[in-house]
Parts: structure tokens; sequence; C-alpha cells
């Protein structure tokens, strides 16, 4: 009965999803990745790792910082760092065989580095993939979010994100904390994977500051393990969403240590504040898109908890 209706629940959702016009993100069928050697220090063992983008198919040989290649939107958490001299790749995403067709799989893992007297660090990284980009090489853990750029141009109103996803959810009502610069720490709570789309109206100020206005917001978090959906649609309201009885707390605006950062008319790197909810008819400059093996904090999260993703388009 339970695979029955498992079965029922996975083809209503593909039909729901066909009722909408698709519109595919580019390079989201996830068949194509960048694989980059980088040759981590000697002091850490100078052991070779292969780390992924998704982009157009290619080969990079060398600890070289990267940057989006072929009109590829997408961003990773696995990144080619470089903290007190020492050099460590990071892959917490990876291109995943399901069954002949390729998708994305993030997994939220500790990365260790420890090289006596010098460095003993145990960071906490989740698999992430969003649209946007990162500045490398990654010099220290801190500001997080400083070292990304978050959200892309994007002017239409869709009515929801639609993808195939699965949740493998540790059997774990902790969560560890650990940053690198202090000793870890267990936190009481089950982690959750996560998949938001947040539509903005962005502008900026005589000084160079960027703000927002909420336009659109799509969010759900997952608690539990949730077997290989296909067409999934992820709605997104438009409009303040305060009152809504859907509305969650981490569904509000983006300000202060929660800001995100995009890159103002000088090229600057500054926080995009979201100042209030936008009329429900308006219409967005900017769109967040991102997939993600734990939620919350940066640097806490469930080691193994693990994120597939694959087929991700608009829908109107």
């Amino acid at each position: 009965m339970k695979r029955y209706l498992l079965s029922c629940t996975a083809i209503a959702a593909s039909l729901c999803s066909h009722a909408l016009t698709l519109e595919p993100i580019r390079f989201a069928d996830f068949s194509q990745w960048v694989a980059r050697d980088i040759t981590e220090s000697k002091v850490i063992g100078g052991n070779h790792k292969t780390i992924y983008e998704i982009a157009p198919s290619a080969q990079i040989e060398g600890n070289k910082p990267y940057s989006n290649a072929g009109g590829s939107p997408w961003a990773t958490s696995n990144v080619y760092a470089k903290v007190a001299g020492v050099v460590k790749g990071s892959n917490t995403v990876t291109p995943y065989d399901r069954n002949g067709d390729t998708c994305a799989k993030m997994v939220a893992k500790m990365e260790e580095v420890k090289v006596l007297g010098l460095v003993n660090m145990d960071v906490m990284v989740a698999g992430s993939i969003f649209l946007g980009r990162v500045f490398e090489p990654i010099t220290s853990t801190k500001g997080p979010f400083s070292k990304m750029e978050m959200g892309v141009p994007y002017t239409k109103r869709p009515k929801a994100l639609v993808y195939d996803f699965q949740v493998d959810m540790p059997d774990s009502d902790s969560r560890t904390k650990s940053t690198g610069f202090s000793s870890k720490k267990t936190l009481p709570g089950r982690d959750n994977a996560e998949v938001y789309v947040i539509l903005q109206k962005r502008w900026e100020d005589s000084n160079g500051k960027l703000y927002a206005q909420r336009v659109g917001t799509g969010r759900e978090r997952y608690s539990s393990s949730v077997p290989w959906t296909k067409g999934h649609q992820l709605t997104i309201h438009y409009g303040d969403i305060t009152r809504e009885p859907f509305y969650k707390p981490w569904m509000g605006l983006l300000a202060g240590e929660n800001a995100y950062y995009a890159r103002n008319s000088k090229g600057k790197l500054v926080p995009v504040e979201e100042v209030g909810w936008a009329p429900a008819d308006a219409v967005p400059t900017h769109v967040l898109m991102m997939a993600s093996s734990t939620c919350g904090e940066p640097f806490v999260g469930t080691e193994g908890l693990t994120l597939m993703i694959d087929n991700i388009a608009f829908g109107f």
C-alpha cells in the first residue's frame, strides 16, 4: 500500500508539472560538469583532489581560481581554499548517476585540515548549489556570505520552481557547529535539507549600497528522507506572506547578518538589504535560487545529510 501511495503521488506531481509551461534553467539538467584537479599542500599530504563545477564539460589542471565558465549561472560550495598558505580543496557537490541520468548530489561533511604546530581546523561544510558565483581562493571561514555573489538578473514572474529530488536524512536529532577557529559544538535539533527561490526588486543608492524589496518567495525544508520525486512544484508566493498560514520565520526578509551579497555599479561586493515586501504585482530584477544539504547558519550541519536534485526549471 505504501509503495502504491508513493507511486500515485509521483504520478500526480508529474502530471501537475506538465500542466505548467517549463522554462529550464541553463545547465540544470546536470549533464555537464567541469572537473578541476587541485593539488593540496604537501604539509597536509599533497593529495590530488578533483572538485566539480556546473558548466560545459571541461578539465582544468592546477590550483587556479574558478569563475563561472561557458555562460553557466551556477556556483557551488566546492572551493579552492588557501588558508595560512595551505592549499585545500573542498568537494561537497558531485555529479551522480541515477539509472543513466546525471543529477547533482550534495552532501554535508566535515573538512579537516591538520598540520602539527601550524593549522588544526575542522570545518562543517554543506553541499550547496546556487545561482551566482564564488570568489576564489577562499582565505578564511570568516564572513562566508561576503565571498560569494548571490542571485542573477531575472524579470519574469513564474508560478513555481519545478525539480526532481531526493533526500537521505541521517537518524540524528543533533547538529555539529565547526568553523575551524573554535572547538566543535553539538547543537540540539534536526537539520534540514532546503530548496528555495526568491525574487527581488533591487536598487542602489548614491553611496553604492544595495537594497531590495521581496517580490516572490518559495522555500521548503525537508526534515526526513524523501524518495526520488519527479516534477515537484515549489510554489512561488508574491507580495507580503507574513500573514499567510504557511509562513515560517525562515521565509522572512534577508537583512543584517542574513543578507546575501552582490556587486554594485562600482564592482564592489556589498550586502543586499531586503527592506520590505513588494506589492503582489511587482516585477523583479533578480532571482536567488539555492539547493542545500543543510539549513540555518553557516558551518552548522549533520554529517551525511544528502540532497540530490535534477531538471530544475521555472514553471509558468
